[in-house]
């Protein structure tokens, strides 16, 4: 068996030109532009270069997008300050606060400071009480583009057995309680669970998010299960000059799992795309919201 291929970056572009409509829709209808405010902090080089990826796919879709950057050494109230504005600013419907943030600023104090309306990254607490109770505002970026993935490539959830390896607050859990909510059987495994691959290869879908190169093999693969990399390495590669560079990989060992799995996500190309692309959706939700005289979650 060879599985096929899930091409996030062509899936990423069909829902983009969905998002464009509902872009144009709101212009044409309302008079109004969603907007995007990102915020960012220090110097880190893939925070500028995934912020540049946002810009431009904003500009794609017709989202006004606006970057806000500060040095390392800006406090936290001086951030917290600049929240607040954008919160009370009507030209941005969704806020964005670039991870990782130095050291000396509270993530959860910070992101906890943008208004649940504006919250399209579905961290604030208000958010992710409504999702868990079922009702979902905006939910995390990464999760909402693995269910676009497996709808998308007519991939059967219900009644299925998910495992999923990993279970951060961005993703593992979230992509969790998401399954469950379209009546998946979920297991979750972490660092501490016990012989690992007896649970991934008894998988109908296998969700792998620990950011560990090749922490899933090709021997811990059903045969025929859908495998979900959502991991991002860099690891060092040297060519036959000596030259050393680079290269992205994921969790998943792909040149093995992709001859026993039905369907799998690449890393680059697969996941990463999607999750762009959610955060677009979620922006021209929360512009739709406010259209709509939706000013209390």
């Amino acid at each position: 068996m060879v599985a096929r291929i899930a091409d996030g970056n062509q899936l990423a572009l069909m829902i983009q030109h969905e998002i464009k409509e509902r872009v144009w829709k709101l212009k044409d209808s309302k008079g109004v532009v969603p907007g995007l405010a990102v915020l960012t902090v220090g110097e880190d080089y893939a925070s500028q270069v995934y912020v540049r990826n946002k810009t431009e796919a904003c500009k794609n879709v017709g989202i006004y997008c606006e970057a806000f950057n500060f040095p390392a050494s800006v406090s936290e109230a001086a951030l917290a300050a600049k929240i607040e504005e954008l919160n009370n600013n009507p030209r941005f419907h969704g806020i964005l606060v670039s991870l990782p943030l130095p050291p000396h600023i509270s993530e959860k104090r910070l992101l906890f400071k943008v208004s649940p309306l504006k919250d399209v990254d579905g961290f604030h607490p208000i958010n992710v009480g409504k999702f868990t109770l079922g009702h979902p505002v905006f939910i995390p970026c990464t999760p909402l583009g693995i269910l676009e993935i497996l709808k998308r490539y007519d991939v059967e959830i219900r009644g299925k057995h998910v495992v999923i390896v990993g279970r951060s607050d961005i993703v593992g859990k979230p992509i969790a309680l998401l399954l469950l909510q379209e009546d998946a059987t979920v297991t979750m495994c972490h660092s501490k669970t016990k012989n690992i691959q007896e649970y991934t290869k008894n998988a109908d879908i296998l969700i792998v998010a620990v950011g560990r190169p090749g922490a899933i093999k090709g021997n811990m693969v059903g045969l025929g299960a859908v495998v979900i990399d959502v991991g991002i390495n860099r690891i060092p590669v040297t060519d036959s000059m000596g030259n050393t560079t680079n290269k992205l990989v994921g969790d998943v060992v792909f040149d093995e799992v992709k001859n026993v799995a039905s369907l799998i996500t690449p890393v680059p190309g697969g996941v990463g795309p999607l999750t762009v692309t959610m955060l677009l959706s979620n922006t021209v939700k929360a512009a739709e919201m406010h259209v709509a005289g939706k000013h209390e979650l």
